[in-house]
């Protein structure tokens, strides 16, 4: 049985122009990334552990 994804976009996004934003759901050992503005479209897919060093890296203050 397939059970729908749990979509989650950033609190960052908020409106207007911050509606441009990706959404994620997490997945048993990966994480689905789509375009929260064509949510009908293709969705990446990715290691849960490379998404996490993703994240990470954006977080650390030399990211920007």
């Amino acid at each position: 049985m397939l059970t729908p994804d749990r979509w989650r976009k950033s609190s960052y996004s908020g409106s207007g122009d911050g509606n441009a934003c990706v959404e994620v759901a997490p997945r048993r050992t990966r994480i689905a990334i789509r375009d929260s503005k064509a949510p009908s479209r293709a969705i990446l897919t990715v290691p849960a552990s490379a998404f996490a060093a993703f994240v990470d890296a954006l977080k650390r203050p030399d990211a920007a």
